[in-house]
């Protein structure tokens, strides 16, 4: 064996070694511990570790119905019985958006989000489900008609179409007050303005959008600029 096949074996033989007991441990889920303070919603608790710390969690794959829905305050309800002031053990999956820790949630061996599905106090989330046999247990609730699921089936509205219906109206009712900019007000792109702070009105802030090209001003790329200025 040569000199160069020789190195190429010790490397290949450490790649080896590295993978077994590297990617084992990279590969493990994150666990925490500790106690259940505070229920936000039916689908939101805040836990308290043993180092005093409180996380925020969302319960992985369920989503409940928002509070101003039919059914949102009982899905909080559902959440306080099953963990509020109990010890619960977290199996983590992920963070969101809004820095909440994303977890399924256990209370003495119990699976809180399956229980959620199977009380009829929660929806599977498809659009993050990963455990497939919870739309069976969903399915089950509903031909058994438990919770939510009792309801006229107007009222059954799933929470993320709720959510995307408000902001629809959301987005109509300030293009309703965004007034147009008038060419008569007296605005310049040179005069070195650029930032929401600096638009005194909705008008002045569409100005700047439509006229001198300042995108910054629609950070969400709505139409409308200056959201806290286009919807007072």
């Amino acid at each position: 064996m040569t000199m160069h096949s020789r190195a190429y074996a010790r490397c290949l033989s450490m790649a080896v070694l590295l993978a077994t007991f590297v990617c084992p441990l990279s590969s493990q889920a994150e666990t925490l511990s500790g106690r259940v303070v505070g229920i936000s919603d039916g689908d939101t608790l805040t836990l308290l570790t043993a180092e005093k710390r409180q996380v925020k969690v969302r319960l992985a794959e369920i989503d409940t119905p928002e509070k101003a829905q039919p059914y949102g305050t009982r899905a909080q309800q559902h959440l306080s019985a099953l963990a509020f002031g109990k010890q619960a053990e977290l199996q983590v999956q992920d963070t969101d958006r809004y820095g909440r820790t994303v977890a399924r949630v256990f209370v003495n061996g119990q699976d809180v989000n399956r229980e959620m599905v199977s009380q009829g106090a929660a929806w599977v989330y498809r659009a993050y489900n990963r455990d497939t046999s919870l739309l069976a247990v969903e399915a089950e609730a509903k031909a058994q008609k438990r919770g939510l699921w009792a309801l006229p089936e107007a009222e059954r509205v799933a929470p993320w179409d709720w959510r995307k219906a408000g902001r629809a109206d959301q987005s109509i009712n300030l293009v309703a007050k965004a007034a147009p900019a008038q060419a008569g007000e007296n605005f310049s792109c040179s005069d070195g303005k650029k930032y929401c702070k600096d638009m005194r009105s909705c008008s002045e802030a569409r100005f700047y959008l439509e006229q001198c090209g300042m995108a910054r001003l629609d950070r969400d790329r709505d139409g409308i600029p200056c959201e806290n200025v286009c919807s007072r």
